[in-house]
């Protein structure tokens, strides 16, 4: 009896770590979010951006934001909140709300197009995945050590007494 009981308690232990193990990749997932604030164009209907969209998480500005212009925060979890302050023309009055999003687990990188989202269309449309472009080679100049102006063999180190 007593080796049965060693055995459940063990299994029971490592089913514990197991369980906190998948818990713990849940809640400390880590994601960049991107916030566009371009236009975008769904089915012939183009939604614009705000002239200016301040973004604050966790109390803190992330990103002011006018047309074509990106911003970045950084979130642990699987909940993203931010408080956007809009102001949809210039000089026009603020309007300010609290947004959560649930980020999905599959990407690192998530690009939230702000004029798509606060139109209320759909996850496929405002959310996207940043993929960034592919490192290119660059081609360095390779220098002569050849001397091109004729100068080779010149001492142009010492100061030349002239006598006169």
């Amino acid at each position: 009896m007593n080796k049965k009981r060693m055995l459940i308690i063990r299994i029971a232990a490592v089913a514990v770590l197991v369980a906190i193990a998948w818990w713990m990749t849940i809640i400390g997932r880590g994601h960049t979010v991107y916030l566009d604030a371009k236009k975008i164009e769904v089915n012939g209907t183009e939604y614009k951006p705000a002239y200016k969209t301040e973004v604050y998480v966790k109390g803190e500005r992330v990103a002011k934001l006018y047309d074509k212009e990106r911003g970045m925060s950084t979130c642990i979890g699987k909940n993203f909140t931010m408080t956007l302050k809009i102001t949809q023309e210039k000089g026009g009055d603020t309007t300010e709300a609290t947004y959560t999003l649930a980020l999905p687990q599959n990407m690192d990188g998530v690009i939230i197009n702000l004029p798509a989202y606060l139109a209320g269309l759909p996850e496929e449309v405002y959310m996207s995945e940043f993929i960034p472009a592919p490192e290119t080679e660059e081609e360095t100049e390779e220098v002569s050590a050849e001397d091109d102006f004729g100068m080779e063999g010149m001492d142009l180190g010492e100061d030349v007494a002239v006598e006169g």
